[in-house]
């Protein structure tokens, strides 16, 4: 195991609609190989997933000098249940000095205009490619408007648009607001899973020393000066944010931002982290009678869900903040946020809330999350961006990967947020080895050996959890080098256990928290 995008609206010579030539009208062509838009746009449809590409459409036409200074209307049809619409523009003959200008209309109103500066873009109800305008995707006519302020006569321009639909619960092909990972190859990422801006109450100061919404702006550029890999905008209810977080990313090109939202509720709080459809947050209403139904909605569209701070008491200051949702099926839980801001130790710790859980025969992830709510609170205060930071075993720097991981528990948290400390876990019998988040099946009398890598960590100590409770299986004295590995031998005794590690400064201030190793968790 390894560590881890029909008619013209001028008139040719003879007075006829300029049209490709076989046909008169751009020719629609169902592409069979729509994987191909899948990969470019970086979405992921039904039709990609079964690869019968129903929905992905091939626009082709011919632009010549009866086009020279007007514009050309390629008509299309965006079917019933489209959530997003993803176009991907070329054209010829760019270098006779032709020039191929793009924007878009849907069956009711004006969508955007790109110009020559743009070659793909996206729209859905949440978010849009920068010149466009996010809304409701109405089926009917759309149409693509090609503006032509340049071609040579004698020229003919061949342009083709790749036309690409998703559907609701598609999850991107590498990551929502990104084509590619940021990253390649398989490494630890640092990164903030719980963050708040003007789109809910995040607040900072103005230029003139006002509190005032916080541009989400702010937090991202706070996030890539700390040196963070990845963050989650996670604004209350609402998925405003995801239209900045697209406009943003291309320029944070070393920084991946994760859509969430901060489900908020009477009963608590929980991320869900993935996608952008509306997800409807009001538990106890009619329309959202009990968590199950919530949770029914996050799983048909691929989301993860995470309960925040549930050691946190839930009261008038703080409606909802502690975690009191009736008979939780902690088995559709994927994570649990034991950590937020600086309740590492302490009454409002989410850890013995999570360890509870984990005795009861849930595999939960540990997570951490600042909450923050000002991008400009200092490094190394509660709260700050990136404090605690969330560290995750990933196979590249892209959403999916990210989440595969959370999914699986390749995480510790750095309870302080710092660049550098770390800890690898593994345990290993004859035939089997597991790092944080897997599990081992072991007979009664096998012999697993664990083993402890600690980094950026000397004169701190550490400790094994065993079922919750500190165990003397490890040396605990103070680690005396910048990297340093210990082991230990546990017999299993054939029954259900888990083991994690915890990292405490010589104050005992907590440093790190690990997930669990599993031992024989799928006998119940």
């Amino acid at each position: 195991m390894t560590l881890f995008s029909f008619l013209d609206s001028s008139k040719s010579h003879d007075g006829h609609p300029l049209l490709p030539k076989t046909s008169r009208r751009p020719r629609t062509r169902i592409k069979s190989a729509a994987i191909l838009l899948c990969l470019v746009a970086g979405f992921t449809s039904s039709a990609c997933r079964a690869q019968k590409p129903s929905s992905d459409l091939d626009l082709h036409g011919t632009i010549t000098y009866a086009n020279h200074q007007s514009y050309v209307e390629v008509p299309f049809e965006v079917p019933k249940g489209v959530t997003r619409v993803t176009v991907e523009f070329s054209y010829t003959e760019r270098d006779k000095h032709t020039t191929i200008d793009l924007g878009m209309f849907d069956s009711q109103r004006f969508r955007g205009w790109s110009g020559g500066n743009k070659s793909t873009f996206t729209v859905s109800a949440t978010d849009a490619t920068p010149s466009y305008l996010p809304g409701l995707i109405v089926p009917g006519r759309w149409k693509l408007i090609l503006g032509v302020p340049n071609i040579r006569e004698g020229v003919r321009s061949q342009y083709e648009a790749k036309i690409h639909f998703s559907h609701a619960g598609d999850r991107p092909g590498v990551s929502t607001f990104s084509q590619a990972p940021l990253r390649p190859g398989p490494a630890w990422y640092r990164g903030d899973l719980h963050m708040h801006d003007a789109h809910s109450d995040g607040s900072c100061l103005s230029q003139s020393g006002k509190k005032v919404p916080c541009p989400l702006y702010k937090t991202v550029e706070t996030a890539a000066e700390r040196g963070l890999d990845f963050i989650a905008i996670s604004d209350h209810n609402t998925t405003s944010q995801y239209n900045d977080m697209r406009e943003l990313q291309p320029y944070f090109d070393h920084l991946l931002l994760i859509p969430a939202r901060e489900i908020t509720t009477f009963q608590g709080h929980a991320n869900v982290y993935g996608p952008t459809d509306f997800i409807d947050f009001r538990l106890t209403s009619p329309h959202v009678p009990d968590f199950n139904r919530l949770l029914d909605e996050v799983q048909s569209v691929h989301g993860i869900l995470s309960i925040n701070h549930p050691g946190i008491p839930s009261g008038e200051s703080c409606m909802g903040c502690g975690w009191t949702v009736p008979k939780t099926d902690f088995s559709r839980v994927t994570a649990i946020e034991v950590i937020n801001g600086g309740t590492a130790d302490g009454p409002h710790s989410g850890i013995p809330f999570w360890q509870q859980q984990l005795n009861n025969g849930f595999r939960l992830t540990a997570l951490g999350g600042s909450d923050n709510h000002d991008a400009d609170l200092k490094p190394q205060t509660y709260s700050a961006i990136g404090h605690p930071t969330t560290v995750i075993y990933a196979a590249n720097l892209s959403e999916n990967a990210i989440l595969d991981a959370i999914r699986t528990g390749h995480v510790f948290v750095d309870a302080q947020g710092s660049k550098d400390r770390a800890i690898e876990f593994t345990a290993k019998t004859d035939t089997n080895t597991a790092i944080m988040g897997d599990e081992i099946q072991s007979p009664a009398g096998q012999q697993v050996r664990f083993t402890l890598k600690m980094t950026a960590l000397a004169s701190d100590h550490p400790e094994i959890i065993l079922d919750g409770q500190p165990a003397t299986l490890l040396d605990t004295s103070a680690a005396k080098q910048n990297e340093e590995t210990r082991n230990f031998d546990y017999q299993s005794d054939g029954k259900r256990h888990w083991l994690r590690v915890n990292i405490r400064s010589q104050s005992g201030a907590l440093l790190i928290v690990g997930n669990p190793i599993y031992l024989n968790f799928s006998k119940r």
